[in-house]
């Protein structure tokens, strides 16, 4: 077993966080960069805190939704662990459960 996949199971292990919950925290980064889903044109202004998520926590997820916007949402867990701040690991672990909810409440723009 290579140092990084031990790295990445003991990321999973200590925390109870599954590859899943890495998969839903980029979406959700990713809608948080950019709630209009790069829809030319549309700039939708959100209150992050009234979905739970903290201003700090809330910069630190848009600068990681910045950097993968267009990326797989299957990023290395080890990779994304080490660009997130204390408050947003904390944020990430207590709300993992819960991060599909936010793809459910900016649905894709040309739904019916």
């Amino acid at each position: 077993m290579s140092q990084k996949d031990n790295e990445s199971l003991q990321i999973q292990e200590i925390n109870n966080l599954k590859p899943v919950h890495f998969a839903d925290l980029i979406r959700a980064a990713q809608l948080i960069c950019d709630p209009a889903k790069g829809v030319s044109g549309i700039h939708r202004a959100v209150q992050w805190e009234e979905f739970g998520i903290p201003d700090d926590v809330a910069e630190n997820l848009q600068a990681l939704g910045q950097e993968y916007r267009y990326a797989s949402p299957h990023v290395p867990i080890e990779e994304i662990w080490s660009k997130l701040t204390p408050q947003t690991r904390i944020w990430f672990i207590k709300n993992k459960s819960e991060l599909w909810r936010f793809e459910e409440a900016f649905p894709a723009l040309d739904e019916d």
